[in-house]
């Protein structure tokens, strides 16, 4: 798969790639999960297709289980971008590659985004960016 295999997709709050009508269905997470793993070959990332948008610790809590077993990065291809307010992670997104620059991807209700990684952050006060510990080569 390519990036360009996402741009048909559709947002759907806990969707992690059900395909209905032809037409895949993604939240931030599974986009997030998706790519890693079908684009850049990283390992699938636990589901969590339980938690919603409107479930603000159960997202938080999730956020930090999964980058708890990686590690603080700077913006590279394929690390996982928590964007944060406060204590509480609203959304996240990838860092891609595109035209040999890193880019934001994420998934929002209008379907999939890609941009400069600056233009990506401007709308969050924070961002954390995370790693898995065991491929500190690859991507």
């Amino acid at each position: 798969m390519t990036l360009n295999d996402y741009f048909s997709a559709v947002y759907l709050d806990g969707g992690r790639g059900e395909v209905v009508d032809g037409i895949q269905r993604l939240d931030c997470w599974g986009l997030v999960r998706a790519v890693r793993h079908e684009v850049y070959g990283l390992p699938l990332l636990p589901s969590w297709g339980h938690v919603r948008h409107t479930m603000a610790r159960e997202f938080t809590k999730a956020a930090h289980e999964c980058t708890g077993a990686m590690v603080p990065c700077e913006p590279r291809v394929g690390a996982i971008v928590c964007l944060w307010r406060g204590a509480i992670c609203v959304h996240v997104g990838l860092v891609v590659d595109v035209d040999g620059r890193l880019h934001g991807m994420e998934m929002l209700q209008t379907g999939v985004s890609v941009k400069p990684l600056n233009k990506f952050l401007e709308r969050y006060p924070r961002a954390s960016f995370h790693f898995d510990q065991h491929f500190p080569q690859q991507a």
